[in-house]
């Protein structure tokens, strides 16, 4: 099975009016690879999101996915805060918009793939919080399962869901063997569905740790889980004064 692509991010220079966001920063992900990017609101993770999906050009620098510039590249899934799904058409017409070549029968698996079975021609707002984060999820396998782009995925919701959603993204990436950006404040996020944590911080935003997990996040046990929740969070407190 193919492996998802490689990134390689540098920005020599990305200004919002006359503040300095990002200066020399590089940052690469490994084929394969789910990066859990964590820092504060407003720091800039949103942003690097934005790079990587090529939606952001206006910075000196490059992004490339497996060497293509991202704006070139092709389109990554993108899953959100909130699943920004069209309120007047259906649940599969929201996924055939977003990729029409896309058959009944693929845009069937592809939610049967993220829990929802049976629920096609209902509309989004019938469908519960945690629900609507699955669709959002099967439009971002349906584009491209082989690199996603998560922006703070379990945000608003239950405990009880969003351990629900984390292992079936963890099971989801396990098997297709994408490449996954997380966005997060949450170290706990982290510690369920990367291989790798950086932590952000600073302005122009800097890179304060760069953290490998151990153990791969689907064979990861509860125990485990919350030893590396711990370890974030004291290395957190450790390089952000």
């Amino acid at each position: 099975m193919a492996r998802g692509p490689g990134i390689e991010l540098g920005i020599d220079l990305l200004r919002f009016g006359t503040r300095v966001l990002f200066q020399d920063f590089r940052l690469q992900v490994a084929p394969g690879e789910t990066l859990a990017l964590i820092g504060p609101s407003g720091v800039g993770k949103s942003t690097l999101i934005r790079i990587l999906a090529g939606v952001e050009r206006g910075f000196d620098g490059q992004a490339l996915i497996d060497g293509q510039p991202a704006a070139l590249a092709p389109r990554p899934g993108l899953v959100f805060q909130d699943a920004r799904l069209l309120p007047w058409a259906t649940c599969a017409e929201n996924l055939a918009l977003v990729s029409p070549e896309a058959s009944p029968a693929t845009i069937a698996e592809a939610m049967a793939a993220v829990g929802l079975v049976g629920v096609e021609e209902d509309w989004p707002r019938q469908l519960s919080g945690g629900m609507q984060r699955r669709l959002g999820l099967a439009r971002a396998l349906l584009v491209n399962p082989q690199l996603l782009l998560l922006d703070e995925p379990f945000v608003s919701l239950d405990r009880a869901v969003v351990r629900e959603l984390q292992a079936l993204v963890v099971g989801l990436v396990a098997r297709s063997r994408a490449t996954a950006v997380l966005v997060s404040h949450d170290p706990g996020d982290a510690a369920r569905l990367a291989h790798r944590v950086v932590l952000l911080a600073g302005r122009p935003v800097r890179i304060v740790a760069d953290l490998a997990l151990d153990g791969a996040p689907e064979q990861r046990s509860r125990d485990m889980v919350l030893a590396l929740e711990s370890r974030i969070e004291t290395s957190m407190l450790e390089a952000v004064p």
